[in-house]
């Protein structure tokens, strides 16, 4: 907040909403910065939870720039491909992960890790230095040109001169700031539900796809020795689809277990398991797109400004930049927090653009054929061009990754000595 003279402090005060990728990402950086920061989460506990998740590109070389590799590393998924599997578990092709070290990851990246694993490594990370207060989310908040006054779920308000939302897709900071009426989604007409199940022998270290007619995907990936995640995917543009996500529990898996009851394979397991599982989430595949990431001393991060959707193969990755780009433009720029947000948005947008580019409605579509004959043919075409080692050289030899050609700006701030 500003001084006597009306000058701001090089020291700033920011609340953080939201613990996840993008929010402890954030604070680690602006605390490195000198800057204070607390991060509330509605949570009761840090949400080290979530499937499987993996980083790409620039995604990758943000890890590295703080310091953070090499813990990551000790925590990957052995996930060493992926298979599509026909009705019988029979593998009709199979894309391996590009291990090469260069070029473009394929279906599976190098890097796999579970969420809750990335969780608490930038949680180690961050802790020392920040605050964290678990239980509490922003219900509000009201601003001027020297403050933020944010009122929180307990009933308590602080002063801050930053708010951050990087409170996920639903983000309720974003609502705040977005003129009335506005939809910042942008839907591909795909919904997804997962959870884990009991492994068993046959559960490999390579991910089974199998398509069923009616626009219908499962996904098997198996993460440790003893859990297998299980992934049902649909193409339907329905209200009860849009709708179902916001319902209890025990009716969502109502609704994916009648989505999927016939669907054959290793179906009757999969939902069998669902309702054991100690994890279950639904959810609608969209892209937040919005025309900007700010309004006055509120700034939004990670999938509340920018969700690239799972098919991006970047969302965890897009979090990891984007708190590097902001965060290096308020150290740069502590007393000029709207040259700071301006900033952001310029440099970031590119790459956000890039991304979520990357997404194509009628790809997707191709993948998840509603028909038997069509997914014949995809099966067919795809062990053709595993057979002449296409994806493999296709990735090998790609000059980019799926970030294309734009570049992490500079460090936020310096490494701490020891680090990577």
């Amino acid at each position: 907040m500003a001084d006597g003279t009306g000058t701001r402090p090089l020291r700033l005060k920011v609340l953080v909403a939201g613990g996840g990728i993008a929010g402890q990402t954030l604070a680690n950086w602006l605390t490195r910065g000198g800057h204070e920061v607390t991060v509330v989460e509605r949570a009761s506990a840090l949400r080290a939870t979530g499937a499987q998740v993996d980083l790409r590109g620039q995604g990758i070389e943000a890890v590295e720039r703080m310091g953070l590799l090499d813990a990551v590393r000790d925590k990957l998924v052995d996930e060493a491909g992926v298979a599509f599997v026909d009705a019988r578990g029979r593998t009709k092709a199979t894309i391996m992960a590009n291990t090469s070290g260069r070029g473009r990851q394929t279906l599976t990246s190098e890097y796999e890790i579970m969420r809750g694993d990335l969780v608490r490594i930038l949680h180690d990370a961050s802790k020392d230095d920040t605050e964290y207060v678990f239980g509490v989310s922003v219900d509000g908040f009201e601003q001027d040109e020297q403050q933020v006054i944010a009122h929180f779920s307990d009933g308590s308000s602080g002063e801050y001169d930053l708010l951050v939302g990087a409170d996920g897709q639903g983000s309720r900071i974003r609502r705040a700031i977005l003129p009335a009426g506005c939809d910042p989604y942008w839907r591909v007409g795909i919904h997804m539900a997962y959870w884990f199940i009991p492994r068993i022998a046959t559960d490999s270290n390579i991910r089974d796809t199998f398509m069923v007619p009616g626009g219908r995907q499962i996904m098997r990936r198996s993460h440790n020795p003893t859990e297998t995640q299980v992934y049902f995917v649909i193409r339907e543009e329905s209200e009860e689809a849009s709708a179902i996500h916001r319902e209890p529990v025990a009716r969502q898996q109502e609704f994916w277990a009648g989505r999927f009851r016939d669907a054959g394979w290793q179906t009757e397991r999969f939902i069998d398991g669902m309702r054991t599982s100690p994890f279950f989430y639904s959810q609608e595949v969209v892209q937040v797109r919005t025309d900007t990431w700010s309004m006055g001393r509120v700034v939004l991060a990670g999938d509340a400004a920018h969700c690239a959707s799972p098919y991006s193969g970047m969302g965890i990755s897009a979090g990891l930049v984007g708190a590097h780009v902001l965060a290096g433009e308020i150290n740069r720029h502590p007393g000029d927090l709207p040259t700071a947000l301006a900033n952001y948005d310029s440099v970031l947008r590119p790459f956000v653009d890039e991304i979520q580019g990357e997404v194509n409605p009628r790809l997707l579509r191709l993948g998840m054929p509603m028909t038997q004959r069509a997914i014949d043919a995809f099966q067919a075409a795809t062990a053709l061009a595993c057979f002449l080692h296409v994806p493999d050289l296709a990735a090998r030899f790609s000059k980019e990754d799926r970030g294309g050609s734009w570049q992490l700006p500079e460090n936020p701030a310096p490494i701490r000595a020891g680090a990577v």
